[in-house]
């Protein structure tokens, strides 16, 4: 059975002093919840405080990016032996965001990936299509090729601790969900792709969340479906009542 996770992606929003606030409202909120894994992602200025706000509590810290190589001339990017220093332990890669304004690709995706596993960092690597792609009945095509190039190489015990999630682009920040079928539909694709590039028991274990305007309105009815295992959650993260309603679903 997998364990629920619910991850909250901040994106670029909260200074140093209103993140620890989040972090204190959204901790006392949860304290009593123990069958599901929680997870916020605040800006790297935070991350170092957050997580020592959230040091004794069922919440976990992650950053939204990181690089590939450990150290260098690589101004203004992060490391994952960074993000590990400062208490995270997971890391968002691939966001569409990233893809969209930073010129992510599934190789960057890939071997940010190899780097996650390398300092023990748990990685949720971002898949999704556009509207055009979907109103083009390109989406399953998208998925499959954002999946395999980005999931290239990994060795099968990595992948069991990798976690994939499905975001259509065209449901990120624009109030637009994708149905609970849609979503299904291309969370059990992914899970059978998972199956064709490793195991069916490595895809068995593997959570697939979904983002795309997630809300404490519609999250009970994604959650019933048989893929889908948890939530990457934007907006409706920056408010501690919504997301620990979304939490508690």
């Amino acid at each position: 059975m997998r364990k629920p996770l619910l991850a909250g992606n901040w994106k670029m929003n909260t200074i140093s002093q209103e993140s620890v606030k989040l972090a204190i409202d959204l901790k006392n909120l949860v304290a009593e919840v123990n069958d599901r894994d929680i997870l916020v992602c605040p800006p790297f200025t935070a991350i170092s405080q957050v997580a020592d706000t959230l040091r004794d509590s069922v919440v976990m810290v992650g950053g939204q990016d990181m690089f590939w190589e450990d150290k260098g001339a690589f101004t203004g990017e992060v490391s994952g032996g960074m993000l590990k220093s400062v208490g995270a332990t997971y890391v968002i890669i691939g966001h569409s965001e990233r893809r969209q304004f930073f010129g992510e690709t599934d190789a960057t995706v890939n071997k940010k990936l190899n780097a996650a596993h390398k300092h023990g960092l748990l990685p949720i690597v971002c898949v999704g299509e556009t509207l055009a792609e979907r109103e083009g009945n390109k989406t399953l095509q998208v998925i499959e090729t954002q999946i395999k190039g980005s999931l290239n190489g990994l060795p099968k015990e990595q992948m069991g601790k990798t976690v994939v999630a499905y975001e259509p682009v065209w449901a990120i920040g624009t109030g637009k969900t994708a149905s609970p079928e849609q979503a299904q539909e291309v969370h059990a694709f992914i899970r059978k792709l998972i199956v064709e590039l490793f195991d069916q028991a490595t895809a068995d274990e593997v959570r697939i969340l979904y983002g795309g305007s997630v809300t404490p309105d519609n999250i009970k009815i994604l959650m019933s479906q048989a893929d889908i295992d948890g939530g990457l959650v934007g907006g409706a993260s920056l408010k501690a009542d919504n997301f620990a309603k979304i939490v508690k679903y």
